[in-house]
């Protein structure tokens, strides 16, 4: 393989790390306070669930998320942290990548009619396939310092 600049495992690292800083910026721009106090983002996405053409999508939403709005606020806002802090530093990187995969292949299911969500989680889940099937933490990341995953 034939790259400029960086080599290939170089260049995956750098992917990795951009999803990393996307998954942070996720993070960094909610309104935490409307979250976890006034319950805005599970309210938001309740409205969504509610109103999805899919009846699982409805039922596992009423099933799963709605008795515990809470939780969930937490939940999915620290997964976000975390998911940014593993892949910009590469510790538990393919825990992190699948993680990643599966929180975005949710937001698309329930996002369903929302264009432009739809190609930012499918970018970000295809980065994240692409990141795990290259075992993109084998440069520049914790995992590799320490041995993990090799």
């Amino acid at each position: 393989m034939q790259t400029i600049w960086l080599g290939g495992a170089e260049w995956l690292a750098v992917l990795r790390i951009g999803l990393g800083l996307w998954w942070l910026e996720s993070w960094r721009h909610k309104d935490k306070k409307g979250w976890f106090e006034r319950g805005t983002g599970i309210a938001w996405a309740a409205d969504v669930a509610g109103k999805h053409r899919w009846a699982a999508v409805r039922t596992g939403f009423r099933r799963i998320v709605a008795p515990r709005p809470k939780a969930m606020a937490y939940i999915v806002v620290y997964a976000e942290l975390a998911l940014g802090l593993g892949l910009i530093t590469g510790f538990l990187t393919p825990v992190a990548l699948v993680a990643g995969l599966l929180l975005n292949l949710l937001y698309l299911v329930l996002m369903i009619h929302d264009w432009a969500e739809q190609g930012q989680n499918a970018m970000m889940a295809l980065i994240s396939l692409v990141a795990l099937f290259a075992m993109s933490w084998q440069t520049w990341s914790l995992d590799e310092a320490i041995g993990l995953f090799l």
